[in-house]
C-alpha cells in the first residue's frame, strides 16, 4: 500500500504527516506494508528540505525529522 501526504509546498505539512505518519506505522510494525511519501500542489518550493519551524514542532514533541 502506499500512502501520501499531500500540502501546498510539501515544506511543512506534508513532510510532518509522513514523519508522524512513518513512526506510528513502525510502531505497529506495519513499516514494511506502507509506503509513505509527501509531495505539494506547487513547484515553488521544488528542491528545498522542510520548513525549520515544522522540523522544530517535529522535535519538541519527540517525532522524528526527516
Amino acid at each position: 500500500m502506499r500512502l501520501w501526504m499531500v500540502c501546498h509546498g510539501n515544506i511543512c505539512r506534508s513532510p510532518m504527516a509522513a514523519a508522524v505518519t512513518e513512526a506510528l506505522l513502525a510502531k505497529a510494525g506495519l513499516a514494511d506494508e506502507v509506503q509513505v511519501a509527501s509531495a505539494g500542489t506547487s513547484a515553488e518550493h521544488e528542491g528545498e528540505g522542510m520548513d525549520r519551524r515544522a522540523a522544530a514542532a517535529l522535535a519538541r514533541r519527540g517525532w522524528p525529522v526527516p
